[in-house]
């Protein structure tokens, strides 16, 4: 089986594609290429819509990674749905939902720029996402993390797409600050964010193109989840 084209990294802003079925199980099937960003990462998969060549239109519930990193599957609202492998797809995601998504894990990045201690987990979604943190010793508040953050924000840095060797992600151990989620490892080179002057490191979400499109951010809570663990919440405006 032939690895799937990802079109979500050759553009995180396109919102439909022509792809042919290349494999049914039920109401899940795979595609040569998709726009649909699968589950991972704290990102949820994306939504959408599937349109057959008779025209019927099919609701995609979830995106989701197959056994393989060579397979992303589509759930669909039906396993009555009649798609066969070989055949020609228009595909749609949520744009809205999706664009909330790419805003919110960029601002989580400005987020975890600005709290220099390992991250332990996080969330992204649509309406609020969150972060948490091996706080330590280190003092947070969310006003001055809500001023900070709509600082970088306005300052419109531009995020830029690259890769690494995981021969230099070994070399550079301090760039993977998530310690409940690692960079896949055997699948080649990991795909790098950089938020110009701001922030870099390995990730696989989807994300803005520059700071200014996330628009204004509000902290909107900070809870003590352990001695050392504190979870911050986000919204945007």
């Amino acid at each position: 089986m032939s690895e799937v084209r990802r079109a979500y990294y050759d553009d995180s802003y396109r919102k439909e594609l022509k792809a042919i079925v290349t494999a049914v199980n039920g109401e899940w099937i795979e595609l040569d290429q998709t726009i649909f960003y699968p589950l991972g990462g704290g990102q949820p998969g994306d939504t959408g819509v599937v349109i057959g060549r008779d025209g019927s239109v099919y609701k995609v519930l979830d995106t989701r990674k197959g056994d393989s990193n060579e397979q992303i599957k589509h759930q669909l609202d039906t396993n009555d749905h009649g798609l066969k492998p070989g055949e020609s797809v228009d595909i749609a995601i949520d744009w809205e939902r999706r664009f909330m998504h790419m805003r919110m894990h960029t601002c989580m990045h400005l987020l975890g720029s600005l709290i220099p201690v390992p991250v332990t987990g996080g969330s992204v979604g649509a309406e609020r996402s969150r972060l948490d943190f091996d706080l330590g010793e280190h003092q947070i508040d969310k006003e001055d993390l809500t001023k900070r953050i709509n600082v970088l924000v306005s300052e419109a840095h531009n995020v830029v797409f690259g890769t690494i060797t995981e021969a230099e992600l070994d070399e550079r151990p301090e760039l993977v600050r998530t310690m409940s989620v690692q960079p896949p490892r055997g699948a080649g080179d990991i795909r790098t964010v950089r938020i110009e002057d701001v922030d870099f490191q390995p990730c696989g979400g989807t994300h803005v193109n520059n700071t200014n499109e996330i628009g204004v951010v509000r902290i909107s809570k900070i809870e003590n989840k352990g001695k050392r663990n504190r979870r911050v919440h986000l919204v945007l405006e």
